[in-house]
């Protein structure tokens, strides 16, 4: 299943920006990275195909020419930081005319699908031809050539303007790519500098017991600074210190940003408390979410951290704190803003305001070498050293930008590249204490310009949102931000590449490595540094700024009352609708004018149908409807998508079938499914020979799937809560990589293998809740030899693990919860370095650490979890 990134509401006070133009700064960052892709894209069988069957080939072959001069040229405008109106126009026209050859290019690629589903459908190859063919053959010929011409002596025209600008060709981006190795979820307090004293200080705020009677039961302490001081570091640092853990039986962390909506906060501190069923909150009403938190709180001492508040307005935290309150004397509230309103407000004295000051000038120099260098290899370079602590000091004691600076120059021992950041122009331009820091914008300068575009997708995203690199890499996938895989890679290894890189530059936080992916944030300056870059382009929507670029390519909802007043541009290349969208005269507008929509997420929608119309979106490359639990059905125009590469349709509990004919869907490499039908259409499913990742998810009529059909491109499969499923193709067992079976009770987990142990792919396995599972099947030891992921959860007649474990050569992780009749462990499992026993009785007590009687089997592992886990 592909995960949606967790949206908050967006904060309303205004960032003021500097006084120069913004839509120039999209263009001049992101134009070196775009030629680039297009020129590839020229250069790729499909258009070489069809510019000669149109007789087009020299008149493409110069345009590709011209392509490359100019990219040429941007690299350089990009690295000076245009600031003239002249040269920022001559950008704009380049964009307009690269974004016209985009389209026809993939104009030309999206024939060659079309033909070749024509071809391959031979059994009915009328009714393919009607169904796919667009216009005249002989008019589509002249329309092309026609829009060749006209933009080959534009991008002659905008070539020749180049040479007025003094530009110098620089052919390749030199910038280096680092990327280190390390992650890490929680703040690691060695890696603080700098904040010990104000730890202790806050620490002494809230342990202290109030003697003046202000708020006997609840008290609020608040640390309060502007952006990129550290408050939230420092507010990490004492939530996870041992002394808080003795005085406080309950903490509790919200990231609150923008929005203090009562009934979201509510949820948010629902789902921080305890919460072992995993409840979703979502569906309740608010009188209820009070009830259910003021029992929860009821007789316990809490703390509770609201992290980035931006509220003034004094009826709304009144609200809060009254259900808050619930006379448990000694309760605290750690509150961390930027608005001297807010922490005035909440507050309950002055003293309990903690304002946060600059890091002084020695430890931020300590910091900065810290992340710049390796340990001790700063000695190497005096030199480096002289510059890095002026660097330091234009960076005026914020830890941020210190970090942030100090991260792009690591691992770079060239004079003039630090010379350049100490003397950039950006220093020079007036700010003002909510403008972007000139060193976020110097670090973004200096990023590698394929990562770029990535970067500012962020901007479509609320500020406080959680991303996950499922969801981010079919975002860069789907528009073209993603290089082609080499060999044994996939489209999911390239984007996981480029967030650990910007990661490693200090673009995201809180990087968490979730099995096969990751979770991450964005600082919230860094957030507005993406929308700063984004601007005119990208573009979120919210109540109070609900203009829409007229050069908007990316969009994004927050609210959906917003659809009704929304003039869409028909350049669109993205559009993400807002939770519980049902504008249905909007969505056959988008439909209709949007021909070139790469994204369309639809997610949690109340739609029972899409528009027929929705087969014209012939460049579609990503469509979900997650969660949409009123769609009924899908138009048969839906398999006329030969771009589509992603189709999510998990959780449409009412959906009757799949269309008829999704075998045309020929690109499709991802199908998360959840459907009522009783026979799956596995003949159709097995001609798409792109499909790398098949999830079928409650489609509790199912009783066998894949019957006799190979998907060899196929490497993920997940089956979850279809209760009814008996069967499942051992053929397709045979090809995968990661195989996930979750509640599906009557499966037949031999597969039909019998007493074989064929030769296999797995890497990852996971059983969870499978009652009938007593010992691991015997083919699975066909992937002793490549199996580095077991996984066993919830399966409570297990009684024992197969003694050939032991030899597996690659097993590095194995957890295991809630199996109470599994007593022991195969002996001598050497390779293993991750080990989790959870709530299994017998287990937990014969393993534990230092005293558990087989402990001594286990205790070379690296990391070793045995007990029972509070989430």
């Amino acid at each position: 299943m592909i995960s949606r990134s967790i949206q908050t509401k967006p904060r309303y006070p205004c960032i003021s920006f500097p006084q120069i133009s913004l839509k120039n700064i999209m263009a001049e960052s992101l134009l070196f990275t775009f030629a680039e892709s297009l020129i590839g894209k020229l250069a790729s069988g499909a258009v070489h195909e069809a510019s000669l069957a149109l007789g087009v080939h020299a008149d493409l072959q110069q345009m590709k020419m011209s392509m490359s001069l100019i990219k040429a040229f941007l690299l350089d405008a990009e690295q000076k930081k245009p600031r003239s109106n002249s040269l920022s126009e001559w950008l704009i026209q380049i964009k307009q005319v690269f974004s016209h050859a985009e389209d026809l290019v993939d104009d030309f690629e999206c024939e060659a699908l079309r033909k070749h589903v024509v071809n391959t459908r031979g059994g009915f190859t009328r009714q393919v031809r009607r169904f796919f063919s667009t216009s005249n053959p002989i008019i589509y010929r002249i329309r092309m050539a026609h829009e060749i011409k006209d933009i080959k002596e534009r991008l002659q025209k905008v070539a020749a303007d180049g040479n007025t600008f003094g530009l110098q060709i620089i052919d390749q981006d030199t910038r280096v790519v680092h990327v280190t190795d390390t992650t890490y979820s929680h703040v690691n307090p060695s890696n603080v500098i700098g904040r010990h004293h104000e730890k202790q200080e806050i620490l002494k705020l809230l342990l202290q017991h109030d003697h003046d009677g202000y708020d006997k039961s609840l008290s609020v302490v608040s640390i309060l600074g502007f952006g990129g001081l550290g408050k939230t570091t420092l507010a990490k640092l004492v939530f996870n210190d041992t002394t808080i853990d003795e005085c406080f039986p309950l903490k509790m962390w919200v990231c609150v940003s923008g929005d203090f909506e009562l009934r979201n906060v509510l949820i948010k501190i629902l789902n921080s408390a305890l919460n072992p069923t995993n409840e979703n909150f979502k569906n309740i009403e608010t009188e209820q979410l009070q009830n259910r938190l003021r029992n929860t709180l009821q007789r316990q001492k809490f703390l509770l951290v609201l992290d980035d508040v931006w509220n003034e307005y004094q009826a709304r935290w009144d609200d809060l704190k009254e259900i808050l309150d619930v006379g448990v004397e000694g309760c605290k509230i750690l509150v961390t803003t930027r608005s001297h309103l807010t922490a005035t407000m909440m507050c309950t004295k002055s003293s309990n305001s903690y304002h946060l000051e600059r890091l002084s000038e020695d430890d931020s120099f300590f910091l900065f070498v810290k992340t710049a260098f390796k340990e001790g290899e700063e000695e190497r370079y005096p030199q480096l050293l002289e510059i890095g602590k002026e660097i330091v000091i234009k960076c005026g004691g914020i830890p941020l930008a210190v970090k942030t600076l100090a991260s792009s120059l690591f691992s770079v021992v060239g004079k003039s590249k630090w010379e350049a950041m100490r003397d950039d122009k950006i220093w020079n331009l007036p700010q003002k204490e909510k403008d972007i820091l000139p060193a976020l914008e110097i670090s973004y300068n200096q990023l590698p310009s394929h990562l770029k575009p990535c970067f500012v997708c962020f901007s479509l995203f609320c500020e406080g949102s959680e991303f996950f690199s499922f969801y981010v890499a079919k975002l860069w996938e789907a528009l073209g931000f993603l290089p082609p895989p080499k060999e044994n890679e996939t489209m999911h290894d390239i984007a996981i590449q480029f967030l650990r890189e910007l990661w490693s530059r200090s673009f995201l936080t809180d990087f968490i490595e979730l099995g096969h992916g990751y979770s991450f944030k964005l600082h919230d300056l860094v957030h507005d540094l993406a929308m700063y870059t984004a601007k005119g382009e990208f573009q979120t929507i919210y109540p109070r700024s609900s203009k829409i670029s007229p050069n908007a390519r990316h969009l994004a909802f927050s609210d959906n009352n917003l659809l009704d007043q929304a003039v869409i541009p028909t350049g669109l290349r993205t559009i993400i609708f807002p939770d519980e969208a049902t504008n249905e005269a909007f969505l056959n507008t988008l439909v209709s004018r949007c021909k070139y929509l790469r994204f369309l997420e639809l997610s949690n929608s109340i739609y029972e149908s899409l528009p027929p119309s929705i087969g014209k979106l012939k460049h579609l490359r990503y469509l979900s409807l997650f969660g949409s639990k009123n769609l009924k059905g899908l138009p048969r125009s839906v398999c006329n998508l030969q771009n589509l590469e992603t189709l999510n349709l998990n959780q449409c509990t009412e959906l009757q079938e799949l269309p008829k004919g999704i075998s045309k869907l020929i690109s499709l490499r991802q199908l998360h499914i959840t459907t009522r039908q009783l026979h799956f259409p596995d003949q159709e499913i097995s001609t798409l020979t792109s499909l790398e990742t098949l999830t079928f998810n409650s489609c509790d009529n199912l009783e066998s799937l894949l019957k006799g059909i190979q998907l060899s491109s196929l490497k993920n499969l997940s089956l979850h809560d279809c209760g009814k499923l008996k069967s499942l193709s051992s053929h397709v067992i045979t090809n995968l990589e990661n195989l996930v079976i979750d509640n599906c009770c009557e499966l037949e987990l031999s597969m039909g293998f019998g007493n074989q142990i064929p030769d296999l792919r797995l890497k990852s396995l996971a059983f969870k809740s499978l009652q009938q599972l007593v010992t691991l099947p015997q083919w699975l030891q066909g992937s002793m030899n490549k199996l580095h992921s077991l996984v066993i959860a919830d399966c409570n007649n297990l009684k024992e693990l197969p003694e050939w474990l032991s030899s597996t050569i690659c097993l590095k992780l194995l957890v295991i919860e809630y199996c109470s009749s599994l007593q022991s462990l195969p002996d001598n499992l050497k390779n293993l370095e991750n080990l989790l026993i959870n709530s299994c009785p017998e287990l937990c007590k014969r393993y534990q650490p230092g005293v558990g009687q087989d402990y001594h089997k286990i205790s070379h592992i690296q990391k070793v979890f045995v007990g029972e886990l509070e989430e």
